[in-house]
């Protein structure tokens, strides 16, 4: 795991090994647990940026929900490789953010993610991403752009 640090454009990176459970059955990663790799390595980003993921859900009744996945594959990945998901931030609007997730075996690209969420509250609302994580995901945004 690399520490991303408070820069522009900083990438967040998280290891995962490739287990039998991910593979099917000539041992090629079936191609849904990309996105679970994905999904892990986004809440690992939030833990390690100092965001309490669970504490949003309980105390403020917010979570995030995926309203667009765009998902290339471009290599596939086998059973016991050493991949990489590296996760930047390209965009934060006022509920939404905006991210692209990179697969790796070492500088290969196996996977390329674009996934765009939005903060829900416990009905199904969108509400503003809270200002505390706003906070801690500001120096991560990788366009010069904000959103909203």
């Amino acid at each position: 795991m690399t520490e991303p640090g408070q820069r522009p454009g900083a990438a967040h990176r998280w290891p995962v090994r490739v287990y039998l459970e991910d593979t099917d059955a000539l041992g090629i990663v079936y191609y849904v647990n990309y996105l679970r790799f994905a999904e892990r390595a986004r809440t690992e980003f939030l833990r390690e940026i100092g965001a309490d993921h669970s504490a949003m859900i309980a105390e403020d009744g917010l979570n995030f929900a995926v309203t667009r996945c765009e998902v290339a594959y471009r290599r596939p990945a086998r059973l016991d490789d050493l991949l990489e998901v590296e996760t930047s931030l390209l965009a934060l609007g006022g509920a939404t953010l905006e991210l692209q997730q990179r697969i790796l075996r070492g500088q290969e690209e196996v996977t390329r993610i674009k996934v765009a969420l939005a903060c829900m509250n416990r009905a199904g609302r969108p509400r503003r991403v809270p200002s505390a994580l706003r906070k801690l995901l500001d120096g991560f945004v990788k366009s010069e752009e904000r959103v909203g």
